[in-house]
């Protein structure tokens, strides 16, 4: 069997493939810079690539327009909350999970959380950035759905666990909608009270349902 089926079979990306992701990631942490100092409209596609060494072309294959270089990082902060869910124990509710699990898993990279406020700030003058915000959230929400539907028994097609998955995805991108139009670009308050925004939307959201209880 070869390296890659191996890696296949045990539910691991192949290495190209975690390259490929990685590469993508550092792609994206580049370009949300590049906009940050010179605007959307003052940064090309091409000035993109050559900052990450690599040629148009291959940066077009990767990312079909400029605004989409954003959407790694964007989705470090869905994915980050969907592995604090996975986490979630039984018999606890999830807004208090939060305040004891997710501080110590909130950045990927050292200053991946104030990129994506940063796109967040952006976004709010350019819709072709807001676009793909809302594009990462919504690919978040069957997941989240899934992790919903497995805890508590349910399928994931069920309305309830739909509408519960909405609501926490909601409370996700309200809690970073908020934190980015209140902080000053280049800073963020700290990680506790970060944690503590998100925990309160959640429990807003979830009524405080605990992990082996029926939404």
């Amino acid at each position: 069997m070869t390296d890659t089926a191996a890696a296949a079979r045990r539910g691991r990306r192949p290495t190209s493939e975690r390259r490929r992701a990685l590469q993508r990631l550092e792609i994206s942490r580049v370009a949300i810079r590049l906009f940050r100092t010179h605007g959307l409209a003052g940064t090309s596609g091409e000035q993109i690539a050559d900052a990450v060494g690599l040629s148009a072309r291959t940066l077009w294959r990767w990312f079909r327009t400029k605004e989409s270089c954003v959407e790694p990082v964007l989705s470090l902060s869905t994915d980050t909350f969907t592995a604090c869910l996975r986490r979630w124990p039984a018999g606890k509710s999830l807004d208090e999970h939060l305040l004891s699990d997710f501080g110590g898993h909130v950045d990927a990279g050292p200053d991946d959380g104030e990129l994506v406020l940063a796109v967040l700030r952006l976004a709010r003058h350019e819709p072709a950035l807001r676009a793909i915000w809302l594009v990462v959230q919504e690919r978040a929400e069957p997941v989240l759905a899934q992790i919903l539907a497995d805890r508590l028994g349910r399928a994931a097609s069920d309305v309830e666990i739909r509408v519960q998955a909405a609501a926490l995805n909601a409370a996700l991108r309200i809690t970073t909608e908020d934190v980015a139009a209140v902080t000053a670009d280049g800073h963020r308050p700290p990680v506790d009270d970060l944690v503590r925004a998100l925990s309160a939307a959640v429990r807003a959201a979830t009524h405080g349902i605990e992990g082996d209880r029926p939404v």
